[in-house]
């Protein structure tokens, strides 16, 4: 059982003095240690301090060239890209909008007018900036509309989509044009993508919709009822509730 000892008690006995002298050794022992430890430390810092000063230099450099770069270089890039886009912008909404001009407006936004660069120079020219990856998204979403699959493709997969909606749409414009491209495979890996990438009850309920259709042509009922039941469960005030029940019911069928 241990033993309180009060502050200031001394030994009486010999095996405590003898335990006494080896608490205070193992102490010792253990200053001493850190001690030799924190020399040998000391000694391979003054040794290598050349080294030492050139990484954290390099770091410090690394660093500071980023910032100079973000600040003096992308930022302009940016804004300069962003005002070249506004007028193929402008063409690409029109282009929606319009029921007789719709390849003439979209042929406009990619490649230019009015003296600005279109979607696909912005893209090229503005690479690594925000609104250069925008492009990117614009020019495929032209590309889709114009029947051009493969340029879609390439561009959609080119565009780094981080916000809610424009994501999941350029990932399912993708599986669009390989459902164009007689491609369902591939198109129902990028259905599947489109859906899980964001929760919300627009993309979502649509990509797994085509998903599930998609998966009923690959005569994959199984996996296909599990894209409808999720739309049905999770989404039933979604427009593609009713369709996903029809679906459903013939993917039940085929089992």
């Amino acid at each position: 059982m241990a033993t309180y000892k009060k502050r200031g008690y001394k030994p009486k006995t010999k095996a405590e003095k003898e335990v006494q002298l080896e608490d205070g050794s193992t102490t010792a022992e253990v200053f001493k240690s850190l001690d030799e430890g924190a020399s040998k430390t000391e000694a391979w810092v003054e040794k290598n301090q050349k080294a030492i000063l050139g990484v954290v230099g390099i770091v410090a450099i690394a660093v500071l060239g980023y910032i100079l770069y973000q600040k003096f270089y992308q930022e302009p890039q940016n804004i300069e890209a962003s005002n070249e886009m506004y007028q193929s912008q402008s063409y690409y909404e029109q282009a929606l909008n319009s029921t007789t001009e719709k390849d003439s407006l979209f042929n406009l936004a990619l490649n230019g007018g009015a003296g600005k660069y279109g979607f696909i120079d912005i893209a090229d020219k503005y690479s690594g900036t925000a609104a250069g990856n925008m492009a990117n998204f614009y020019a495929g979403m032209a590309y889709l509309n114009l029947k051009d699959y493969q340029s879609a493709i390439n561009h959609l997969d080119s565009y780094d989509g981080g916000d809610e909606m424009s994501g999941p749409i350029a990932k399912g414009g993708i599986g669009d044009a390989f459902i164009q491209l007689n491609q369902p495979e591939e198109a129902l890996k990028y259905y599947v993508e489109a859906a899980n990438m964001r929760n919300n009850a627009v993309t979502t309920p649509r990509f797994l919709l085509k998903a599930g259709v998609t998966a009923l042509t690959l005569n994959r009922s199984e996996e296909a009822l599990g894209y409808f039941n999720r739309i049905v469960e999770e989404y039933k005030d979604a427009p593609e509730a009713a369709n996903a029940k029809v679906y459903k019911g013939q993917a039940e069928a085929m089992q």
